[in-house]
């Protein structure tokens, strides 16, 4: 029986669609639909049932998942216990956004470093918008941002996003009741980069409440937010995430509004046939998960 089929299963058991197991398994749904089939025909017994509603196991496939599951883990464990680190080399070129930078690069680059220590790692600091292009003419190998890029020599899957929410210095003058999106629109608004992809939906989000030109203030620096906030200059529009530290502290407010920007998209993003870079987004994967464990929805939603 092939472990890469039953390691399949178990994805579309717990994701609950063919699409995303494609997309977390980097192959396409008619690899995973012929995966399944194979593994039916080896066990003899229906295990999936796809209608209008998605994917829902049957009673056999109930049984099959739990033994599936503790094969999967017994792998893993077989795997973990004779792992050495790699012995690969050269350079891989990595672009992250700001948001990541102050979340959880720290983590990324100590299991990189654990995992490749010959390999060396160049980090580029940008805007979403600078990072695409850079990738795009081949100047980085990753990057980790806010938009999925759709051309032909490039890959993206949303890892996660986060919730936004509008923050005030706690002993500011912005620190008071809003009867909505319009009232708070009246004020100083401190947000992401101009034409970057939260400052565009803030943006949006003041005009569908009939403010046609908000106070905006656009910063590409997470940092300089942070102190422009704190200082008490406006309200900002940003992921609490990124004031974690100054909220818990009380030096920071939540603003009791109902009506939020969507939650900013992390979306990493690669160019194809670059030597084990896909070891890398697997790595993202498993240290943006343990992260979002660590802090919760609150902060983090993992994408499914």
């Amino acid at each position: 029986m092939n472990l890469k089929f039953l390691e399949t299963f178990v994805w579309v058991a717990r994701l609950k669609s063919f699409r995303l197991t494609a997309d977390k398994l980097f192959t396409t749904q008619a690899s995973i639909s012929s995966r399944i089939a194979v593994l039916e025909g080896e066990l003899g017994v229906k295990l999936l049932l796809r209608d209008s509603r998605g994917v829902s196991l049957t009673p056999e496939g109930l049984k099959v998942l739990d033994y599936a599951e503790q094969m999967m883990d017994t792998m893993q464990a077989l795997k973990q216990s004779i792992e050495t680190r790699s012995s690969k080399t050269g350079r891989v070129r990595i672009g992250v956004m700001d948001t990541v930078i102050h979340t959880w690069l720290s983590p990324l680059v100590a299991r990189m470093m654990d995992h490749y220590p010959l390999v060396e790692i160049e980090l580029v600091a940008d805007t979403a918008l600078n990072l695409c292009d850079q990738l795009q003419k081949g100047f980085l190998d990753l990057i980790l941002q806010t938009d999925l890029l759709r051309q032909e020599s490039v890959r993206s899957l949303e890892l996660a996003s986060h919730p936004m929410g509008w923050i005030v210095a706690s002993n500011s003058i912005y620190n008071r009741e809003y009867s909505g999106v319009a009232d708070l629109a009246h004020e100083r608004i401190i947000t992401y980069s101009k034409n970057s992809h939260p400052h565009q939906e803030v943006l949006a989000l003041m005009q569908a409440n009939g403010v046609m030109a908000p106070r905006l203030n656009c910063v590409n620096s997470v940092s300089a937010i942070t102190r422009l906030l704190r200082d008490g200059f406006g309200i900002g529009a940003l992921p609490p995430v990124l004031v974690a530290e100054e909220l818990a502290r009380g030096e920071l407010t939540l603003l009791a509004i109902e009506q939020r920007p969507p939650n900013l998209q992390v979306v990493v993003s690669w160019r194809t046939g670059v030597e084990w870079v896909e070891e890398i987004v697997a790595l993202c994967q498993q240290v943006l998960a343990a992260y979002a464990r660590k802090v919760g929805e609150d902060y983090v939603v993992l994408a499914r």
